[in-house]
């Protein structure tokens, strides 16, 4: 009995299962804990649906940005792009059940006793374990009630980009949705910056990895994240692992075995390209 955790998949089918395959996945034994980002760019996202709503209790997965706007574009709310190409998805007969079961999944995964927290983008250092769960669990609650749609239409937009108690409505819920989903610099204090894509080494100061800024949820848990996958799952403190290796982009797909830390990776079936 294992705990295997797997970085963004990104319709990458055919690697999940040459992966799951290397390590003897048996989804009646080990759990599965899955970054986001399960669907867009690669080839094949409604196969990866369909494979992983199978698998049923087994898996443990937290909703990426790019599954956020499969909801938006299936709710017309945002354009279909090619480039994500999600239209075998959204054509499929099966589109409407699989929408509906993305859409009641969670933003946040934590385990209180191996003291293991996983988010797609990561947890703000201006939040603590409460604070991440509590906002997390406004957001999955919108998303999962028949007013859905009204946040999906909100949620796009930078701003705010600081934490306070006192946010209220979609302003608050985007800040949680941007904070768990799309956030990769902060300011030293804090505030998200959404704007910079750079990597670390030319990143403009005073921007930062919100990894290098100290927290309270990274002094007492493991915190897993994928979404960045520009740094290859390099750079990162001590308990705090980033898994996504940019499969579909020509890069890897990684997996983690929690009990002894083994990582194994599986070659993207697609020539190398650069993250957009």
């Amino acid at each position: 009995m294992s705990i295997y955790l797997i970085g963004d998949i990104h319709g990458c089918y055919d690697e999940l299962q040459s992966l799951l395959a290397q390590i003897a996945f048996d989804p009646q034994q080990d759990t599965l804990w899955l970054t986001g980002d399960l669907v867009a760019r690669g080839p094949a996202s409604l196969e990866v649906l369909r494979f992983v709503r199978s698998l049923g209790d087994c898996v443990r997965l937290v909703l990426g940005n790019h599954d956020l706007h499969l909801l938006a574009v299936y709710a017309g709310i945002s354009r279909n792009k090619p480039k994500d190409r999600i239209t075998p998805l959204l054509e499929a007969a099966d589109a409407d059940e699989l929408i509906n079961w993305l859409r009641r999944q969670p933003l946040l995964q934590v385990d209180e006793e191996k003291k293991l927290v996983m988010a797609h983008a990561g947890i703000t250092p201006q939040w603590d374990i409460a604070t991440a769960k509590m906002c997390a669990r406004e957001v999955e609650a919108v998303l999962s009630s028949d007013s859905y749609p009204l946040f999906l239409d909100a949620m796009y937009g930078d701003m705010p980009n600081n934490w306070t108690p006192e946010l209220t409505g979609l302003s608050r819920l985007r800040f949680s949705t941007n904070a768990l989903t799309r956030m990769r610099y902060c300011f030293p204090n804090g505030q998200l910056d959404m704007i910079c894509k750079d990597s670390p080494e030319s990143a403009p100061p005073p921007l930062k990895p919100w990894f290098t800024i100290e927290g309270p949820v990274a002094r007492d848990y493991t915190i897993i994240f994928g979404h960045w996958a520009s740094l290859e799952g390099r750079g990162t403190p001590q308990g705090i692992i980033g898994l996504d290796t940019g499969c579909c982009w020509g890069g890897n797909l990684t997996l983690l075995r929690w009990e002894d830390g083994s990582l194994f990776t599986q070659p993207s079936n697609r020539e190398r390209a650069t993250e957009e």
